[in-house]
């Protein structure tokens, strides 16, 4: 029997094209929609402290809207907290955030910030609002997030996805492996992502402890030439087959 994988699609560059001009379209929810008819499981977003894209009414529409999960990726600050416990998500996803990073540059310093997670984890649990961590792929952040009390990790993927050549990205791809090996003997569910496209999905998808995958850029990409709906869906294939490949290898 297979074994479920779930993609997130992550809509923020959508957001960041009505930002460039501070308009209506276009428009998030749409986008959201038009994901979920080309076979999203959810859809994840990142409510930034500086707004840059994703607005805090755009958090409220969605989950008032969405026939799916919403996946609401969020640093574990009070403010984010309190919106969070607002609008209540599905699950919550712990990041790490800079004011001046392009996008989400690694992990979470699990160990260094026990305290401030075991908080916010606690609170948004006691609202009813499930918690993951963002987190790089290595034992140590893997052993530290299971003294949060998360129910999951979402395994960081950019130095994987950005590896210079194939020596390189083995040698990721096999970190991704161990820590979705070790998260698994934890208890915890495994989820990943950052910087998976079309081409370099296929490797991660086939983890058999991976429950979840969440791209964004790569398929809002794709969109500009294919539509939103299509491109999900050519993704969502992607991750189906490999899974069945590596099935079918055991």
């Amino acid at each position: 029997m297979r074994r479920v994988i779930r993609l997130g699609v992550n809509i923020d560059h959508v957001a960041t094209l009505r930002q460039a001009r501070r308009g209506r379209a276009p428009d998030l929810l749409a986008a959201a929609h038009a994901a979920v008819l080309g076979g999203a499981d959810q859809i994840t977003v990142h409510l930034r402290e500086d707004r840059r894209h994703v607005q805090d009414d755009d958090v409220r529409r969605l989950k008032a809207s969405l026939s799916v999960d919403l996946n609401l990726e969020m640093a574990a600050t009070p403010e984010m907290t309190a919106v969070a416990l607002e609008v209540r998500p599905t699950i919550a996803c712990l990041v790490p955030e800079k004011r001046a990073e392009l996008t989400t540059e690694g992990g979470l310093d699990v160990s260094g910030n026990l305290d401030r997670l075991r908080e916010t984890t606690d609170a948004l649990r006691a609202g009813g609002v499930a918690v993951s961590l963002f987190v790089d792929p290595d034992e140590r952040s893997i052993l530290a997030a299971g003294e949060v009390g998360v129910r999951a990790v979402e395994l960081h993927t950019g130095r994987y996805a950005r590896a210079a050549g194939e020596e390189e990205r083995l040698r990721e791809f096999f970190a991704l492996k161990q820590a979705a090996r070790t998260a698994h003997e934890l208890g915890l569910r495994v989820h990943a992502g950052h910087g998976l496209d079309y081409g370099n999905v296929w490797r991660v998808a086939a983890l058999p402890e991976v429950e979840e995958l969440n791209i964004g850029f790569a398929i809002v990409a794709r969109a500009v030439f294919t539509g939103l709906s299509a491109a999900v869906r050519q993704m969502r294939d992607e991750m189906l087959r490999a899974r069945d490949v590596a099935e079918r290898g055991q």
